[in-house]
C-alpha cells in the first residue's frame, strides 16, 4: 500500500488515525524544538518526510539521534549510533509515546535537561487507530512531498526544506521572493519577509477533509483573480488562498503534473507583484 501514489483517502476513516498521529508529531516535534539551534521562521521546530514516514532528521549532541514515526510500519523508532528502538502503534496516547522516548534517549545517553516540556502531551488514547489509514497517509504525504521537490527544484529564490508541521498537522513549503513588507520591522522575520506557503493538510475545522492550499503574505490584490486550474478554487473564509480538495487531486490522471501546473502559475504571479521592492520597506520614505 506504501507504494500506491496519490491513494483515495476516506476522510471519516482517516479520522481516528489522523488524531493519534497528529498528537505523536507533536512529542516528535518537541524534541526537533529543543535541539535544533533556532532557525528562521521556526524550520528548526518542524518534522520531515521520509521514507517510511516522518522524521526529527539526525539530532546532532554528545549523543546524536534520530526519532522517526514510522507510518508505513505504524511504529515508532529511535535510532542513535549504536541502538535502536521500535514500538508498535497501538493507540497508545502522547504521553506513553513521549515517556517511551525519554527512556529510550536517557539510557542512550542525552542530557536530560535537553528533553522539552510535557506541555504537547495527553493522556487521551486512541483506541480506534488503523495501519492501514496509516499506510495510506503515508502514501499522500510520499507523493505530494516528491511533486513538490519536483517544483522546488526549478525555483531559483530563496525556499523553506519540505516540513511537516506538528501543531497543525501539515506539510508545506515556504517561498521567500527576497523582499519586505512595508512598515514591518525588519528584524522580524515572520511579519517582515513576504513569501508563499505551498501546503497539504489532512483536515481541520475549516476544511473537514485532506486538501491543499497556497497562500501569499501579503496577499496581492491580483492573486486572488488568477485562473486556476477546474477544481481548485479561492477562498476567502477562515484564510485567504487557492484550495484543492485531495479528493478532486486524485481524479486527475496525472496528479503531479496538476499540482505543478498549479504552484507554477502562482508562485509566477506572485514573481510579478511580490518581488518588486518596496521602498518603504526599507525606509525611503
Amino acid at each position: 500500500m506504501a507504494d500506491v501514489k496519490f491513494p483515495k483517502l476516506d476522510a471519516t476513516a482517516l479520522e481516528p488515525t489522523q488524531r493519534a498521529l497528529h498528537a505523536y508529531s507533536k512529542v516528535a516535534g518537541a524534541w526537533a524544538k529543543v535541539t535544533r539551534k533556532k532557525r528562521k521562521h521556526w524550520w528548526h521546530a518542524s518534522l520531515r518526510p521520509s521514507l517510511y514516514g516522518m522524521t526529527t532528521g539526525v539530532m546532532y549532541g554528545d549523543t546524536d539521534f534520530e526519532i522517526e514515526l514510522n507510518l508505513m510500519q505504524s511504529c515508532l523508532e529511535i535510532r542513535t549510533c549504536s541502538s535502536m528502538h521500535r514500538q508498535q502503534f497501538a493507540g497508545q496516547s502522547s504521553a506513553e509515546l513521549a515517556e517511551t522516548i525519554r527512556k529510550v534517549l536517557f539510557a542512550a545517553g542525552v542530557d536530560r535537561d535537553l528533553a522539552p516540556a510535557a506541555d504537547v502531551e495527553s493522556d487521551t488514547r486512541y483506541p480506534d487507530y488503523s495501519p492501514r489509514q496509516a499506510s495510506l497517509m503515508h502514501g499522500a504525504i510520499g507523493s505530494i512531498t516528491s511533486a513538490l521537490e519536483d517544483f522546488r527544484a526549478g525555483i531559483r529564490e530563496e525556499k523553506s526544506p519540505i516540513q511537516i508541521w506538528p501543531h497543525h498537522f501539515d506539510l508545506s513549503m515556504i517561498w521567500l521572493p527576497g523582499t519586505k513588507v512595508p512598515d514591518q520591522d525588519p528584524e522580524n522575520e515572520e511579519y517582515a519577509d513576504k513569501q508563499m506557503n505551498f501546503g497539504f493538510a489532512f483536515g481541520d475545522d475549516g476544511i473537514p477533509e485532506p486538501y491543499l492550499y497556497v497562500t501569499a503574505y501579503p496577499l496581492p490584490d491580483e492573486m486572488p483573480n488568477v485562473k486556476l486550474p477546474e477544481g481548485t478554487t479561492w477562498r476567502s473564509e477562515r484564510f485567504n488562498g487557492a484550495v484543492l480538495l485531495y479528493r478532486d487531486l486524485v481524479k486527475n490522471a496525472d496528479p503531479a503534473a496538476y499540482l505543478l501546473n498549479l504552484w507554477t502559475g502562482l508562485i509566477e504571479n506572485g514573481r510579478t507583484h511580490m518581488c518588486v521592492s518596496d521602498q518603504r520597506a526599507s525606509g525611503d520614505r
